[in-house]
């Protein structure tokens, strides 16, 4: 049975399709003597579950491990893997502990379920947190499972526990010489209860951890056996296209051309959903052509309907909008007294900042495939970052309760924040009300340009600075106002007398020593969808801070890189990595200066500090007939502790891709309601002739362990902005930079807006 195969429909003694059977490849096992440490499916959950007594996230090995008769070792995992490494890192992390080699680890998506709310009493995979909030969670749970072997091999060896040892997947007893596999030792294993305590390896002695281990899901991806929601197939499914609504709010009213399209070759029949028509099919490519081909009258929508967008919305206005906005909103971090210092300061700087709405632009199709049994639940196949997220809501979709929703979580074409439970960016609430009507399992793609008109995006956002100097030109305050909406408050709820902390972060709690500083919020809805994005408001806010931090250096006659050195002196972590990064590129040289191929280039620093890990990035650009060539991007970042160097080098390099490729080139706009993309021929990405040479250093500082897949992202843009400046001669405040051709020269203190 393949390891995504969704599990077959029995037939009875006639062909009768009867109740499914889930029957898994882990249960099958289970019942030929593998360590049967199995969780319980949710739709075989009985009712004496509800009496049982309350789980502890991630203390039960039953619900993580089997280890099989040939040694393998299926780990069921709480996070889900996107492209961002976490099976091998969970293997990594539990065979250390396991003393298993993870090259022998099979790993999965583990189903909705309460042993793997891991994060903070619930369970999702983003924020760059699955390895740190699980670190020592899975240790304790290798090493519990390596107890368990140990006290199943007593008796078989004879040989009491303090005489036994492990060497990768066998127990030793080394006075005899013999040794026991572990899959000879399952069985008996899985029959002992969890020790409530038990010893983990001291880190001098890691094998694994550390290391970087080869990735576990390459051969798959390299041989195209890996299996993406897209893939999944039961029998007997229709197959699913929609016509969405131009704008958010509209509902689909009479079609013209029904009974035409009903009869084109393959169609099965035609649904109204909510802002959407709908055409199931033998084949998706056939739904797609009927439903493409339906002449459909919308209905405006009514004043109180949700999430409805203005037919007069345009992405200029709402920029005019936000950039309007009076005052220095609601404080979120206040030290010192900024007024007073003003009013003594020798000078002053100020700027005013803005970053556009971004798609997510994923390569992988939206789809969801939904199947209902005949025992009454829903199972669905569908890409998600939360399983039990997903599961609540889908419950509320279909009418029925959570516990009889069953969740498949097939990997991930990759993350960026959108497979966060947008209700209507996600194709899986069709899917369950389409299956329902059909009375059959139905398969819903989203087609490219669906995706563009409802995808969930970066909120745009706006950010006034402002800087006062003493006599010397150093910086005495700073303040800083975010205006916008921060995907935070949207999807966990705002507090009206409270700042979201997504639309500050980055510029609230920066270690510079300045002494007096305010950073506030100005709150506007953003009447687009608007989501999670890698490195959520770092990556707008970063820019902001970080480009404004050398406007301020400018007017003082310092160095960039030079000021910020002074002013971490206080923050030797900090300031080692600015020094780390400058060490990684040959040295610290702002330009302009002139390479070895004869161009003109400059450099440019930003620093960051997202996720629980600190980032250095200096980035080496030059302009090539008005437009922004970057050559070579240095990153030293410092996650406290890292479990793979070589998929904490990957994430970086991704990182940096997508930071520049935002930088440079991404916008969504928006007109008369509408986005103007709806491909990627209106929304150009950064593409590989682009890509500039990614240079790497990671120290381990030893503090608390951060995240690694979204911290590298930050730094990116106000490093080429800055590096750009200085060939051009003027700030760059506006993202992204593909809007003005730029040219060399110019006096940029002449340009830049001081007082």
């Amino acid at each position: 049975m393949n390891d995504m195969t969704p599990f077959a429909v029995p037939r009875d003694a006639q062909g009768r399709h009867g109740r499914p059977i889930n029957l898994s490849r882990r249960a099958l096992l289970g019942s030929l003597g593998g360590l049967a440490l199995a969780v319980t499916l949710p739709a075989a959950r009985s009712r004496a579950a509800a009496a049982a007594p309350a789980i502890t996230p991630g203390s039960r090995v039953r619900a993580f491990l089997e280890i099989r008769p040939d040694n393998r070792v299926l780990f069921r995992s709480a996070f889900i893997e996107g492209g961002q490494g976490i099976f091998t890192a969970m293997a990594q992390i539990v065979g250390e502990e396991l003393d298993v080699d993870p090259a022998q680890f099979l790993v999965e998506g583990a189903p909705a379920g309460a042993d793997y709310l891991l994060v903070n009493g619930q369970r999702f995979t983003g924020g760059s947190f699955s390895v740190r909030s699980s670190y020592e969670t899975m240790r304790k749970l290798g090493a519990s499972a390596r107890h368990m072997l140990l006290q199943a091999a007593v008796e078989r060896l004879g040989a009491p526990l303090a005489e036994l040892s492990t060497e990768p997947g066998r127990v030793i007893h080394n006075a005899s010489g013999r040794s026991l596999a572990y899959g000879e030792l399952a069985s008996a294993a899985a029959a002992l209860p969890v020790p409530a305590d038990v010893a983990l390896r001291d880190r001098a002695n890691f094998r694994w951890i550390g290391k970087p281990v080869a990735r576990l899901d390459v051969r798959d991806k390299s041989t195209g056996k890996a299996r993406y929601a897209i893939d999944q197939k039961v029998e007997g499914m229709l197959h699913a296209a929609v016509q969405h609504a131009r704008r958010l709010g509209q509902e689909p009213g009479a079609i013209a051309n029904e009974a035409q399209a009903r009869a084109m070759p393959g169609v099965h029949s035609i649904h109204w959903l909510p802002g959407a028509v709908a055409v199931l099919a033998t084949s998706w490519h056939r739904a797609r052509r009927a439903v493409e081909a339906l002449e459909v009258s919308w209905i405006e929508p009514a004043g109180d309907a949700p999430h409805a967008m203005p037919a007069d919305f345009s992405s200029e206005a709402h920029l005019a909008k936000l950039k309007a906005a009076p005052g220095t909103g609601l404080a979120f971090e206040t030290v010192g007294d900024t007024g007073k210092t003003f009013r003594k300061a020798a000078r002053i700087v100020e700027a005013t900042f803005d970053a556009p709405h971004l798609a997510h632009g994923q390569l992988e199709p939206p789809s969801a495939l939904a199947r209902w049994n005949e025992d009454g639940t829903l199972e669905l196949w569908i890409s998600n970052q939360g399983p039990e997220l997903f599961q609540a809501d889908a419950a509320k979709v279909a009418g029925i309760a959570p516990e009889k929703i069953i969740i498949h979580s097939p990997m991930l074409g990759g993350f960026f924040g959108r497979h966060f439970l947008y209700q209507t960016a996600n194709p899986y609430p069709q899917a369950i009300l389409l299956a329902k009507a059909a009375g059959r399992p139905v398969k819903l793609i989203w087609s490219r340009e669906d995706e563009f008109l409802r995808d969930a995006l970066r909120p745009m956002a706006v950010a006034r600075l402002r800087a006062g100097l003493d006599a010397k030109g150093m910086p005495i305050a700073l303040e800083a106002t975010a205006i916008g909406e921060g995907a935070l408050g949207r999807w966990f709820g705002r507090e009206p007398d409270k700042v979201d902390r997504s639309s500050v972060e980055g510029i609230a709690g920066k270690l510079y020593a300045i002494p007096n500083r305010r950073v506030g919020q100005i709150h506007i809805d953003d009447p687009a969808i608007i989501g999670f994005w890698r490195s959520v408001g770092h990556s707008t806010n970063d820019f902001f801070y970080e480009t404004f931090f050398d406007e301020i250096a400018e007017a003082g006659k310092h160095d960039p890189f030079e000021l910020r050195h002074r002013l971490l002196a206080d923050h030797p972590r900090q300031k080692r990595l600015l020094e780390a990064v400058a060490e990684l590129g040959g040295g610290w040289r702002r330009g302009p200066f002139t390479a070895a191929d004869g161009t003109t280039r400059a450099r440019g620093v930003a620093m960051a500090s997202p996720f629980g890990s600190e980032v250095a990035t200096i980035a080496e650009v030059s302009l090539r007939q008005g437009e922004i060539v970057v050559h070579d991007v240095f990153v030293a970042i410092d996650p406290g502790s890292i479990v793979n160097p070589a998929i904490v080098e990957a994430q970086v390099q991704s990182a940096v891709a997508l930071g520049l490729s935002s930088a440079l080139l991404e916008k969504v706009v928006y007109e008369q309601g509408q986005p103007r993309a709806r491909n990627f021929d209106a929304y150009p990405i950064l593409t590989a002739d682009r890509m500039p040479r990614v240079h790497v250093r990671i120290i381990e500082s030893g503090a608390p362990m951060g995240g690694v897949g979204e911290p590298g992202l930050p730094g990116v843009p106000p490093a080429v902005a800055n590096a750009a400046s200085v060939l051009i001669g003027r700030r760059i405040r506006s993202l992204p930079m593909s809007k003005q051709r730029l040219a060399e020269g110019g006096d940029n203190r002449k340009r830049s807006s001081l007082h």
